[in-house]
C-alpha cells in the first residue's frame, strides 16, 4: 500500500480520500482519484504542484514501491 499525504490547500480538496491506495506511479494515483474526487484531480494536474516520494521531489512517472509515502505539495509563497 502507498500512503498518501496532501499538504496546504490540497488537503481541503482531499477530504474523504483514503489514506492509502495501490498504484504504480503518482500519475496513476491522480488518475485513480479523478473518478471520485475530480476537483482534487484537477488541482493535482496544475503544473506547479510537486510530488514527493519518501521525502524526495520526483517526477509524476516515478515508480512506487509498496510502503512508499507519496506527498502532494501545492505552490508556496512567502517573504
Amino acid at each position: 500500500m502507498i500512503t498518501l499525504l496532501f499538504f496546504g490547500r490540497l488537503g481541503d480538496f482531499a477530504v474523504g480520500v483514503p489514506a492509502t491506495m495501490e498504484a504504480s506511479t503518482p500519475a496513476e494515483i491522480r488518475t485513480l482519484l479523478a473518478a471520485d474526487f475530480p476537483a482534487l484531480a484537477k488541482e493535482l494536474s496544475e503544473p506547479q504542484v510537486l510530488v514527493s516520494v519518501n521525502k524526495m521531489i520526483v517526477d509524476w512517472d516515478q515508480h512506487l514501491l509498496k510502503g512508499s509515502e507519496v506527498a502532494f505539495l501545492p505552490p508556496v509563497t512567502g517573504g
